[in-house]
């Protein structure tokens, strides 16, 4: 505390009917919990760990058509419901299935300019939620019946950045979006060109053939 006090014992225990446990109890819990994905929230999945001022899941639910480049890729898929499963299940501890040292080193790059970083991993590895943080994207749609998934890069970028997944009449869609903020996010946008053709294309192989 930043404040000298002089405390005195309350009984607002006895009031509650709360028993307290111990600090070494609340760990072991705690870890039980993190094992059995069971955590619903924790601190990273606040917008404000994000560094964002504005709340983007509403406003930009629609991904936006006009001023932005676009990487489309669709691929059949042998098993629409392994494939979803797929979907849900990336990032965070599993990985995005392919150029995972790039995306470490996207990750390493971001934090160096001051962005988060892929440190926020997932709260739950196969399960995801609209609102949910996954490394340095936010969760803005994660509708199961639609099968379809949403992100919203949270990373420092010259623009906004959105890639979408969608599972429909026996394909997969993989929509990268990127909406360029003046010349410097357009020669961004061409800078990682050559990198997205090889990480985006792996990655829509791996989630087709699941």
């Amino acid at each position: 505390m930043g404040i000298e006090i002089i405390g005195e014992k309350s009984n607002i225990n006895q009031f509650l009917d709360i028993k307290p446990i111990t600090y070494k109890e609340a760990v072991k819990v705690a870890f039980a919990k993190i094992e059995g994905n069971e955590i619903i929230s924790s601190w990273k999945d606040a917008f404000i760990s994000s560094r964002n001022k504005k709340r983007v899941s509403t406003k930009y639910l629609k991904v936006p058509k006009f001023g932005c480049f676009k990487d489309i890729k669709e691929r059949q898929v042998r098993d629409e419901n392994r494939t979803l499963e797929k979907i849900w299940a990336i990032g965070g501890e599993n990985g995005w299935y392919y150029g995972t040292t790039l995306w470490k080193i996207r990750g390493y790059l971001d934090k160096l300019v001051g962005g988060i970083g892929l440190r926020r991993g997932r709260t739950n590895q196969t399960d995801i939620k609209t609102g949910d943080a996954l490394d340095f994207w936010r969760v803005l749609l994660a509708d199961k019946e639609q099968k379809r998934l949403i992100l919203f890069a949270e990373m420092k970028l010259p623009g906004e950045a959105w890639l979408e997944f969608q599972v429909a009449k026996g394909k997969v869609y993989q929509r990268a979006t990127f909406r360029p903020r003046g010349l410097w996010g357009r020669l961004y946008w061409y800078s990682v060109l050559p990198f997205h053709g090889f990480i985006f294309n792996g990655m829509i192989n791996k989630l087709a053939n699941a």
